[in-house]
């Protein structure tokens, strides 16, 4: 019988990946998963300070965590994946519209409705987050307990943290798909290392031909994945 920490995991994996992926999610925390694990010894953060480096790195390991599943966000190289990402036109708010004026809840169909780019939005939340941390427990949001770590996470994701510069649920929000991003996108990107998350759902990646399985509805393919890089798993 599986457990409930292999089926929570995956559940939260699985309804994820279908739009980043190409194969949907509330945020699942896990307290009862593995300890934490450690971010690429190598990499140096070319947008996040050492504070905030902490708090993506801990946030991320308690949203994604290893578990008998495989590794979890910080081993295959998620926070490198969001820190790159701060760097590109995303971060800098290219593909969002950010003149103005924003309507905040209203239609959530009208998109983005905040004026900040994903790089301010993760600078801010993270030193609001923070602070309300050393509130609540007196420390910040890495140094806490894993069990307070999720619920803190809980707290912010359901908008119970006082804080509207920016509001914090919209940070959680930003962190919790930058996330499920960086787990599924290819790993030219930072994160996927390995190609875990992939392999955890068997999507294949950017192989070139799939002709030979067009007539073969149904049946399990037998291939691992491929990067974009030519990197097979």
């Amino acid at each position: 019988m599986k457990s409930k920490v292999s089926i929570g995991r995956r559940m939260f994996l699985l309804r994820a990946a279908a739009p980043v992926a190409g194969v949907a999610v509330p945020g699942v925390l896990r307290p009862d998963a593995a300890s934490a694990a450690e971010p690429r010894r190598d990499y140096t953060p070319s947008y996040f300070n050492a504070a905030e480096w902490a708090f993506v790195s801990a946030a991320v390991d308690r949203l994604i965590p290893a578990d008998q599943s495989g590794p979890g966000g910080v081993a295959t190289g998620v926070p490198e994946f969001i820190d790159r990402q701060m760097e590109m036109p995303y971060g800098h708010g290219a593909y969002a519209y950010m003149a103005g004026p924003f309507q905040t809840g209203l239609d959530p169909t009208l998109g983005y409705q905040l004026p900040h780019t994903p790089r301010d939005l993760y600078r801010k939340g993270i030193a609001a987050s923070n602070e309300a941390s050393r509130k609540m427990h007196g420390a910040p949001f890495d140094k806490l307990a894993s069990a307070r770590q999720d619920e803190f996470l809980g707290l912010l994701e359901g908008g119970r943290i006082a804080g509207d510069d920016p509001p914090l649920a919209a940070f959680f929000a930003q962190l919790l798909e930058n996330t499920r991003e960086g787990f599924f996108a290819d790993p030219m990107y930072g994160g996927n290392r390995g190609m875990a998350g992939w392999k955890l759902i068997g999507f294949p990646g950017a192989r070139a031909d799939f002709t030979d399985w067009i007539d073969q509805a149904g049946q399990r393919y037998p291939f691992g994945p491929v990067s974009i890089n030519g990197e097979r798993a």
